[in-house]
This record gives structure tokens, sequence and C-alpha cells, in this order.
């Protein structure tokens, strides 16, 4: 009897607590199951429940998907420890230089493709490797042809008919012909005189170079039996040498021919060239959002090679005063471009922006914020960080830009 009424307390009390316990225990189960956890450095990896990130090992940490808010919230430290700084955007100009990416390039009217005239044998290779600098008139290559040496004997014969006949027109047309099927085998004029002078037809012809270039390409070897028509070799010409560069479509109304700008090839950056913009694309390059520019420079001396990268500074000035910020400032990605606004001390919201002209230092916002707004111009990266961490979105998801826009 001692034992009976502690144990029949025991009973009624676990009888009355069960229920409350359940309750509890199935709050507790079901808050834990919208936890959602996530990697600092790999925002795509989530999951429900704490562990370490497979990409790079670092703990997951809680995700806090509380509202739809697109504030975010900083302590005092916290902003000092992200070296978070501000400034009050007003109204300016720009001027300078924007900077772009370029590449020299060969004149192509300058270039010139060697072909075989007739069908036969590279029978002498006068040029055997490529980089080597013809003058115009000098041999390139001897072919042998039997079909010309037949052209050369038909031209023969009827140069004989119009001594003997003079006063034969038909005879003299036959004769025309013979010579004008010579000239299209690229024979000259002093070619054909000494065969008339020998009165042999030769079935070797050697052809020159129409200009002082540079072999590039050198598709035949000698001996090796060519088709008409088939490339023997390529020469080009170094000097003045194309400068192509790249723009943004929203760039383009900045940039005109007849424009002057700068050309400076790494390594020579002591020795700027002037350009003229001879050529702006009319049309978008294919699979990419770009537009190509393109002008001349001089190269004395070959000194630089096609191929070689050039950066291209066009003069930028605004015509009056507009609204811009540092270029570390803007965020761009593949959703958009974005600032971060301080609204009150510690609370900071992404702004989609629209940008305009830039250069190294500075970019104009044509939308998107307002003359006053206090714009956060270092530690941007590490607030984008900061909000993917604790909301589990992308700043740019859901933002709406000033104006409606």
């Amino acid at each position: 009897m001692k034992f009976r009424v502690p144990l029949t307390v025991i009973l009624w009390t676990a009888i009355y607590m069960l229920p409350a316990c359940k309750g509890n225990a199935h709050k507790h189960t079901q808050e834990a199951s919208t936890q959602t956890y996530t990697c600092p450095m790999h925002p795509q990896i989530v999951q429900d429940k704490p562990g370490s990130c497979p990409i790079c090992g670092m703990d997951l940490v809680l995700v806090e998907k509380n509202s739809n808010e697109m504030l975010l919230t900083l302590s005092t430290s916290q902003v000092t420890l992200a070296n978070i700084t501000t400034t009050v955007i007003g109204e300016d100009s720009i001027s300078g230089y924007k900077r772009l990416n370029g590449k020299l390039a060969t004149d192509p009217e300058k270039t010139t493709d060697i072909s075989s005239r007739v069908s036969g044998r590279i029978e002498t290779l006068y040029v055997r490797q490529t980089g080597v600098t013809v003058t115009k008139g000098q041999p390139l290559y001897k072919i042998y042809s039997e079909e010309l040496g037949s052209l050369q004997k038909e031209y023969l014969l009827a140069a004989a008919q119009v001594r003997t006949f003079p006063h034969d027109e038909r005879f003299r047309q036959i004769e025309q012909a013979a010579k004008q099927k010579l000239k299209l085998y690229d024979l000259s004029e002093s070619q054909i005189s000494q065969l008339l002078e020998t009165g042999k037809a030769e079935p070797y012809i050697t052809y020159t170079a129409t200009n002082n270039a540079t072999v590039s390409t050198l598709a035949v070897t000698e001996g090796q039996y060519v088709s008409e028509g088939g490339t023997i070799m390529r020469l080009e010409v170094y000097d003045p040498l194309w400068v192509e560069a790249i723009i943004y479509p929203a760039e383009a109304s900045k940039v005109h021919t007849g424009q002057t700008v700068k050309v400076v090839i790494p390594g020579w950056e002591s020795d700027p060239q002037k350009m003229v913009i001879q050529f702006i694309s009319p049309a978008l390059e294919e699979g990419r959002q770009l537009l190509k520019i393109r002008g001349t420079i001089s190269n004395p001396g070959n000194r630089w090679q096609s191929g070689l990268e050039a950066t291209v500074y066009f003069p930028l000035k605004s015509s009056g005063n507009i609204l811009s910020l540092p270029v570390n400032a803007v965020i761009r990605d593949g959703k958009g471009t974005h600032v971060w606004v301080e609204k009150s001390e510690g609370k900071f919201e992404p702004h989609k922006v629209v940008t305009g002209m830039e250069n190294g230092d500075v970019v104009e916002i044509t939308h998107g914020l307002q003359k006053g707004d206090k714009v956060v111009t270092t530690g941007v990266y590490l607030l984008n960080s900061e909000f993917i961490l604790k909301k589990g979105s992308n700043a740019m998801e859901g933002m709406v830009m000033d104006g409606g826009l």
C-alpha cells in the first residue's frame, strides 16, 4: 500500500501528458521538415537536413525563408566586416575612353590566291616555304601543260595564215581569238611576242608574282599534278593591317564612321596608333549580341602579325549631366543588371537598373535609380551572397525596376 499511491499518480500523469507530448513532437517534426540547408559557396546545393556540401565540403547552413521581402538586414559589425561603403548618386558628366577588345587581321582586298590557269604538272617550284617575301614579277612556279602547248601551236598557225593572207579578215579574227585564249591562261604580251619570234610552241610556262607580298599558304609540292583552277599558294600583304573590334549594340550610337580612335598593341603600349573607323557592321554577329567595327593601321617593317590582340579606345563624353556610378557598384549576370541601395541604416535592397555609356571607371545609369539614392559601392558581391544565403534565391528574381520598367 505504501507504493500504490505514487504509482497511481504516475500512471494518471502519463495518461494526461502523452497527447501533449505527441502534439509537441509532431510540431517539432513539422518545423524540422520545412527547414532548408544550403552551401554558402554553392547555393545550388539544397537539402532538408544539415550536412556537408558535396562540392567543397563546407558545412551547410540554414536558409531563412521567412518572408518575400527584398530587404536584407545586416548588423553594424557585419557591415564593417564586409567593408560595405555607400555613395549618394548624383548628376555628373562622363568623359574619357571606352575600351574595346580587338584583333589584327590581314586586308582581304590585298590578299591574292594564286591558282593554276591550266591543268598540268608543277615542273619547278621557286618558292618552297611560307613566310617568304616575294616581289612583283618574281617567278613563283613553272608548270608543264600539254593543253597549253596545243593552244600555242593553234596561235602560231593562225598567225602564219594572217602573214600569208594579210587582207583576209576571217584569218585575222581567228588569230585574235587564239591570242585571247593565251591571255586567258595568263600569258603576258611579252611571252606571246617571244612565242612569235621563236615560232616554237613551249609547253612550259612560268608564272610570276603580281605584287609585293608574303607567301602565307603553300598548297603544292614540286612534281605534283594540279587541275585547272587548283590552288597553288596565297600571297598576303601585312602593311597596312585591319583592326577589328567588337561593341555592344547599346554602344553603337556612340561610334560613327570617320571617327578617330586610339589603338594599343600589347607590348607596344608606348607607341599607340591612331585609326579612323571605316566600317561598322550593320548586323549582329551570328550567335553573339555584338557588332564589329573596323579600321586600318600602318605596319612598317611588318613588326605586327595578323591575329595579334589589340585594344581600341574611343573617346566618350556625355552630352550633359547624367546619373553615374563607379563601375564596381554594378552587378552584371545572366539574369540582368542591378545595384544595392541602402534604404535605412543596415537595411539594403537590390534595384534593377539599365546602364548607358561607360568608361573604365564610371558607368551611366539610365533607368532604375533616382538622384539622392544611397548606393552601395563596395561589398556588393558579399551582399549578393548573403541574400542568396538568407533568402534562398537570386536577388534578381522577382525584382521590379523603379518606374515600372
